[in-house]
C-alpha cells in the first residue's frame, strides 16, 4: 500500500492541511481539526501550532488531479 500525504481538494478550509491528514489516516476531517484546535489550547503555544500549520502548507504537495497512478 503507498499512502502519500496530499493538501485536501475536497475537504479545505483554508489550505487542505487538516483535510489531507484526515484523508491519510482515514478519519473524519472535523474530528482532526477539534484534535488540532485542543492542542493548541492545551500546550498554550498558538503561535507554534500556527506556524507547524503554514510549515505543513508549504511543504505538502497538493493532490494531484485525476486518479492515481500505479492502481
Amino acid at each position: 500500500m503507498d499512502k502519500k500525504l496530499y493538501l485536501s481538494k475536497r475537504n479545505k478550509v483554508i489550505a487542505g492541511v487538516c483535510g489531507g491528514f484526515a484523508e491519510y489516516f482515514n478519519m473524519d476531517v472535523t474530528l482532526v481539526r477539534i484534535i488540532c484546535v485542543v492542542l493548541a489550547l492545551m500546550m498554550s503555544v498558538f503561535q507554534l501550532m500556527a506556524v507547524v500549520y503554514i510549515i505543513c502548507w508549504a511543504v505538502i504537495p497538493q493532490q494531484p488531479d485525476g486518479p492515481p497512478s500505479g492502481d
